[in-house]
């Protein structure tokens, strides 16, 4: 495996952790008190973290630090989760819209 290969990989199961965890990258950076930046770095494989750093990351995601380094077996559970996370905040969105459509018809119904 090549450097930018483990770095990806490492990357993407934080991602996935994260999206498990329904946490912004904000949360997560807070809670392991690294910068947004750094976080953004790991997840898109720009960067990898620190022995300490991935300490601190598997802590607030209440994980194993080995979990980072899983293989292809993490792939298709990470597309149902991120499907999972499309369809919930679509139809999160949907019933926003249709709350503001209806309170807006409402409102101008009345004057």
């Amino acid at each position: 495996m090549q450097e930018q290969e483990l770095k990806e990989k490492v990357g993407k199961n934080i991602k996935f952790f994260r999206f498990r965890r329904q946490l912004s990258q904000a949360d997560l950076a807070e809670k392991a008190q690294i910068s947004i930046t750094s976080l953004s770095d790991i997840e898109r494989g720009n960067n990898f973290p620190q022995a300490k750093t991935l300490c601190n990351l598997a802590q607030a995601l209440d994980v194993e630090v080995w979990s980072f380094f899983r293989g292809e077996v993490t792939s298709d559970e990470q597309n149902l989760v991120l499907e999972h996370i499309s369809e919930d905040f679509s139809k999160h969105i949907n019933i926003a819209i249709d709350t503001v459509r209806k309170q807006y018809i409402t409102y101008n119904g009345s004057k």
